[in-house]
């Protein structure tokens, strides 16, 4: 087997580590990510280079990454050497963008083995340097990649403007090429309809409102990625403080909009959660969209003390298996949509067969 196959076989064996419930909040903050946009100087941008040209890049970035000594266990992955259905694994771990996905020569991704920071290298820009990291934790994410970052920089001559900063092929991206979110987990204001008014409040702030893929996904699973857009103008640090503080408020809404259910529509809320659980345990046909809403209900009423015995963690991990690619190498075969759909309910109800016992 390849290399590159054989990584992603490696990654499948791993717990996705961004979703350990290990973090500060983590009932409501799933992630918290930093991205860093960076070019090499007197190269062309990625869009406009040649795949000579992206080649060559793509191996000076190996060749600094291994002198800066910044990973403990990297994974390396060669895209052009991979199966369409290996990089939608890479995708679905969000160790990717959803434009990496489609076949590039000079693309290449180094990981280290527990996910928690990589470099996709020739993506829209020469360098994506990602942190993330379980829950709320956008401080220590950003002192993590900023290490990296400062270490990979000795190796490697950064395109740098002393009134712009960091020179990017996006314009949005110039200044820090910072990009900070949070992953948040809001069924409660969902529920009790507030969630517009939020999302709206956010958007007023200058902050980006996203879904689980990114931008122009959806909230599937009442998943929302709150995230800056602007990178100019601020610091790393001013931009990690005013996300922080957004981040936090929302928080506050979402345990103010679940005591509220449990107080005034307890009803309500525990048939929500009943049916959804009722769903998982029993379907034999589901679609991921009905699995992400339905795993979301799960998710609120374990974190709410609904169910005596239920593993967090075994929920968690299913927001990403139950995901095409993932279960397409967990059956070993490509799927038709109508043959996932099958696989899926009858994984979901194998990971979830204890439950019954305990709930």
């Amino acid at each position: 087997m390849p290399e590159s196959e054989n990584n992603v076989e490696m990654l499948l064996s791993n717990k996705v580590s961004w979703l350990s419930d290990s973090g500060p909040e983590d009932d409501i903050a799933i992630s918290s990510r930093i991205r860093l946009a960076r070019n090499l100087e007197g190269i062309p941008f990625t869009i406009s280079a040649d795949p000579e040209r992206l080649a060559n890049t793509m191996s000076a970035i190996q060749v600094a990454i291994r002198k800066a000594g910044c990973f403990n266990l990297p994974l390396d992955f060669n895209l052009i050497k991979l199966k369409e259905l290996d990089r939608k694994v890479l995708l679905e771990r969000r160790l990717i963008s959803r434009e990496f996905v489609a076949e590039r020569y000079g693309a290449g991704i180094v990981v280290n083995r527990d996910e928690d920071i990589g470099i996709m290298i020739n993506e829209e820009d020469h360098i994506r340097i990602q942190a993330l990291k379980p829950g709320f934790q956008l401080r220590e994410v950003w002192e993590a990649i900023n290490a990296f970052d400062d270490n990979l920089g000795k190796e490697l001559p950064y395109a740098f403007d002393n009134d712009l900063g960091y020179l990017t092929s996006c314009p949005t991206n110039v200044g820090t090429g910072m990009r900070a979110s949070v992953m948040l987990h809001l069924p409660g204001l969902v529920l009790s309809g507030q969630i517009y008014a939020v999302t709206q409040g956010v958007s007023k702030l200058g902050l980006a409102v996203r879904g689980f893929f990114g931008e122009g996904t959806e909230n599937l699973g009442n998943l929302y990625q709150i995230s800056n857009q602007s990178t100019l103008g601020e610091s790393e640090e001013q931009i990690v403080d005013r996300l922080s503080t957004v981040i936090r408020q929302i928080i506050g809404h979402e345990k103010n909009a679940r005591q509220a259910l449990l107080e005034k529509k307890q009803e309500f809320l525990l048939n929500h959660v009943g049916r959804a659980y009722g769903i998982l345990r029993h379907a034999y046909i589901i679609s991921s969209e009905e699995t992400l809403n339905s795993l979301s209900a799960l998710r609120m009423g374990v974190d709410m003390g609904m169910f005596s015995s239920v593993d967090i963690h075994t929920v968690n991990e299913l927001f990403v298996i139950i995901q095409p690619a993932h279960l397409q190498k967990y059956a070993k075969k490509e799927l038709v949509s109508e043959e996932r759909d099958v696989f899926r309910a009858a994984l979901v109800r194998e990971k979830l067969r204890t439950i019954d016992k305990n709930a």
